[in-house]
């Protein structure tokens, strides 16, 4: 059915996150001296660690050059190097001729184009640079270039890099990492090779990069302080923007906990001034042109606190999202102005990417690269072990936390709907209002219509929660009878955003980002959905319930799982097409389950098994799914 309640979650972020720019507003306008501004970068130098986390100790980087192509001006090594051991990195070196020692250095992490370095107008950047006398590092992401982790595993949900991101992304959140930090760790790394060439001066190296590649710039200039100068593509703009536009990102884009604490996007590079910084926008971007001028107002107050206005610019190319030459030609200027060097005009000419591979095959995972699944598989195994069992208080605690839910809730508000017909038969409908700008929708079969008015539960009622919408489950013949009550907890259902079902299941769509938002605000989408069905819950106890017996299909299987798990008054809980465990999802490099089924950290408390155990013999499960959700 049509619904007005397409907008409801989006609309909700939307509202928190300009909660977030008033109180943020607040905090920058107290910023008056360099003192505050100190202290307000100390702030987001805490935030940043506690949202990538601890980074991986240092190994060795065993560099291999495998090739060299002469061109007029500069040589081109062709690069291996380990950022973890087995975790295979190819670069491309670009070494001005006749340099000596003690060149600066530039540091290009690639944007999301599939052949990564080897994409034409990252070659034109890097081609630019060296011709002004710059040593410059450009290396393949994940998925990218010759590193695509899933050239042994064939399937449409892994086709492009984004995808396979996001893939990535949502396993790790099951171990309770950061996708963000991976590909971070690998540009350490490659700083770390590139500050170990004699010809590099170690106190001139600068980060550029565009669209995903602007995203690593910010990360990594936020994250290593051996970095000079920066100058982000066709990626800063706000968070808020980004939503109000309906504009997912990549799971790297999401920093856990970022917004709880407060920050903006623009805060990663704050916490670096008065470093010389370039902002690059194009005119066209999909990033809102109007995020990247507010982030540049809200840098260049803070850089006049500083005394630093000068070494804070912006440029806007005339085009659409891209590196385009006038960007190219930007940050060339700008580089070679505060590395003290002469700009160039440069002649480039882009060879074929295949060409500039570093390998043989042009794939590392073909040359004996560990696939990051199998890392992810090696960590979901480790964490078994370490699992010590709970007993179910203790269990509940610890997934309160986990899931970001009160223990304390308000009884919620209600409002009546106007009854619908489904299959035959009259149905109730109830907006319970769970929290500020969120309605669940629940649903009861009527025996007569006027008890749509007043909502009461019998002593020992049930509730479903659906695969996709009670709607669609009450069509397909859900097993609630009279007595029992569906519930659309928000983004199902009557909430489905968008464009409706394909919305829950597009690695790339809205029920994703909303997932991502949850991730930036420490709460747990997931976790939220059964905040909303807890409710429920509470309501009906209010409305005569003594007991409720919880039943769940597909994506609400795991809502209903948590619930039952966390209100006592569930007695009995019967799940249907249910997933076997969460460490089968880290075991399988492929998992079509969408993101918002992943709640950050779980493996680090208990695996489904676990928690089935943990209800006795009150549960039962029929039919489950495995990693593909068949």
């Amino acid at each position: 059915m049509a619904s007005a309640y397409a907008h409801m979650v989006l609309d909700y972020y939307i509202q928190r996150l300009r909660r977030n720019r008033e109180r943020r507003e607040k905090q920058l306008r107290r910023l008056k001296t360099r003192r505050d501004v100190e202290a307000f970068q100390e702030k987001v130098r805490r935030a940043v660690r506690a949202s990538f986390g601890p980074l991986p100790k240092r190994t060795p980087l065993m560099p291999k050059v495998t090739g060299r192509i002469e061109r007029p001006g500069f040589v081109i090594e062709k690069l291996v190097f380990n950022s973890r051991p087995g975790c295979l990195v190819t670069a491309n070196l670009y070494l001005p001729r006749g340099v000596q020692e003690r060149a600066p250095a530039v540091l290009v992490p690639c944007g999301h184009a599939e052949e990564g370095k080897g994409y034409s107008l990252y070659q034109e950047l890097c081609q630019r640079l060296v011709s002004c006398g710059f040593v410059v590092l450009i290396y393949d992401p994940f998925d990218q270039g010759e590193r695509h982790q899933y050239v042994m595993v064939k399937s449409d949900l892994v086709g492009g890099c984004t995808h396979a991101h996001n893939m990535e992304g949502k396993q790790l959140d099951l171990l309770g990492e950061f996708f963000g930090s991976w590909r971070a760790w690998d540009g350490i790394r490659a700083l770390d090779y590139l500050q170990s060439r004699p010809e590099v001066d170690p106190h001139r190296i600068g980060v550029t990069g565009n669209s995903g590649g602007g995203t690593m710039t910010e990360w990594l200039f936020a994250l290593d302080e051996r970095l000079a100068f920066a100058a982000p593509g066709c990626f800063v703009s706000t968070y808020l923007a980004n939503v109000e536009n309906e504009l997912p990102q990549d799971s790297e884009q999401y920093p856990p906990g970022i917004l709880a604490r407060g920050l903006e996007m623009v805060d990663f590079l704050a916490l670096r001034a008065p470093k010389p910084l370039l902002l690059l926008g194009q005119r066209y971007d999909y990033f809102d042109l109007r995020g990247l001028e507010k982030a540049h107002h809200d840098l260049l107050r803070i850089y006049r606190l500083l005394d630093a206005a000068e070494r804070l610019e912006i440029f806007v190319g005339p085009r659409g999202h891209g590196m385009h030459r006038e960007n190219q030609e930007a940050v060339a200027k700008f580089f070679s102005k505060w590395a003290g060097v002469d700009y160039q005009e440069a002649d480039v000419e882009p060879l074929d990417p295949k060409l500039l591979w570093a390998t043989d095959s042009g794939e590392v995972v073909r040359e004996g690269g560990i696939p990051i699944y199998e890392f992810i598989a090696r960590q979901a195994r480790r964490l078994s072990k370490l699992r010590r069992p709970k007993d179910r208080e203790l269990l509940r605690s610890r997934l309160f936390r986990l899931l970001g839910i009160p223990e304390d809730r308000p009884l919620p508000h209600y409002r009546v709907l106007r009854p619908i017909k489904i299959g035959g038969s009259n149905y109730g409908r109830y907006a319970v209002e769970t929290e500020e700008g969120i309605e669940a929708i629940l649903f009861r079969r009527l025996k007569h219509p006027e008890q749509a008015y007043l909502l009461e539960a019998d002593p020992r009622c049930l509730v479903a929660v659906p695969h996709v919408s009670s709607e669609k489950e009450i069509v397909e013949g859900a097993p609630v009878g009279e007595r029992g009550f569906l519930v659309d907890p928000r983004g199902m259902g009557e909430s489905l955003p968008g464009g409706g079902e394909r919305e829950l299941f597009d690695p790339y769509g809205l029920d994703y980002m909303f997932h991502g938002l949850g991730l930036m605000l420490s709460e747990d989408y997931l976790g939220r959905r059964v905040f909303d069905v807890l409710q429920v819950i509470d309501l009906l106890r209010s409305a005569g319930a003594a007991m409720v017996d919880l039943y769940g299909r597909g994506l609400g299987s795991l809502v209903a799982l948590f619930a039952a798990l966390l209100h006592p008054s569930v007695q009995r809980l019967t799940l249907k097409n249910c997933p076997s465990s969460f460490e089968e999802w880290c075991l399988s490099p492929i998992v079509s389950w969408p993101s918002s089924c992943f709640p950050r950290g779980i493996l680090r408390v208990a695996d489904i098994p676990e928690m089935v155990s943990s209800m006795g013999g009150r549960v039962q499960i029929t039919d489950p799914w495995g990693p593909m959700m068949g």
